[in-house]
């Protein structure tokens, strides 16, 4: 996928998404030998952004698992279309025995594929996003286990499947629990965390057309203060960009009280954030 860690980052930045030289080199490593890619941090650092942006910058299909509490192996791997295989039962008849309406029933036409087994089954180049790991019951990685170390999936009506080409897998965490250590095993590791001020009014000069550099270093000086804040959900980078159009939009060249207090919802989601930023920022009149 790639020839080294410059490459890396230069069709990255080609597809919007700029990377320092750790995720650089661990995205390089990861492809490079053929390993998942466990990225693990606070919500809104770009963790799923990685994986979108390295499917864009290799022209490879996206297939995204979501995961969340009750997520099955239906959900996940694959499922039998159980109306389908029916009908097919009824229309061969009771002179059918059950050795062909098996054969019959147990094929490609009846199987309904999930994302692991259609990242498995693909011969394009491929990425495989498993979205908030941490979300998904501890079963799943057992089922997890199967796919990220030998990259086969076992259908027991149909046999092994194993990829003709394997894709290349990112894992997210916002590390609301521990993975066990037999899935961790198998990744390589790469901590996002919030960027510097410095890089994040890059991201946002790279990706909002149009914006002063001078406004984009208020901005995301503003972000960095909320961030250092004790709030319930701190601004995402994506957040700090849709703030940056948001001032674009409304035609304002500097980031005041009145600008900041009019577009917070940009940037905050709760009603307790607002006011400790507004009293922490002192945007109330005599605050």
């Amino acid at each position: 996928m790639f020839e080294s860690p410059a490459q890396v980052g230069e069709r990255l930045d080609a597809v919007g998404y700029l990377a320092d030289s750790s995720i650089t080199t661990t995205v390089f490593l990861a492809a490079t030998l053929g390993k998942p890619l466990l990225v693990e941090g606070p919500a809104g650092v770009g963790k799923t952004e990685l994986a979108k942006a390295v499917a864009a910058a290799t022209d490879a299909g996206l297939i995204r698992l979501q995961c969340y509490e009750g997520l099955d192996e239906a959900r996940a791997l694959y499922e039998w279309n159980y109306s389908k295989q029916l009908l097919r039962i009824q229309a061969a008849g009771d002179s059918a025995t059950w050795e062909r309406t098996h054969d019959d029933i147990f094929t490609d036409e009846f199987l309904l594929e999930r994302p692991l087994l259609a990242a498995i089954r693909r011969n394009e180049p491929t990425v495989l996003l498993i979205d908030e790991t941490d979300k998904a019951d501890v079963e799943i990685e057992g089922l997890l286990l199967e796919v990220l170390s030998d990259f086969q999936v076992t259908i027991p009506e149909m046999g092994t499947i194993a990829a003709t080409r394997r894709p290349f897998v990112v894992l997210t965490s916002n590390a609301t629990r521990e993975l066990s250590e037999a899935l961790k095993r198998r990744c390589l590791y790469l901590h996002l965390d919030y960027p510097t001020p410095a890089r994040e009014r890059d991201i946002v000069l790279a990706t909002v057309p149009g914006i002063d550099a001078a406004l984009a270093e208020k901005l995301v000086g503003v972000v960095a203060s909320l961030r250092g804040m004790d709030l319930k959900k701190s601004p995402s980078i994506a957040e700090t960009v849709d703030w940056a159009r948001t001032l674009i939009a409304l035609g304002l060249s500097t980031v005041d009280e009145n600008a900041v207090s009019s577009t917070l919802g940009v940037l905050l989601k709760h009603a307790s954030d607002h006011e400790r930023a507004i009293k922490e920022l002192r945007l109330l009149a005599g605050g």
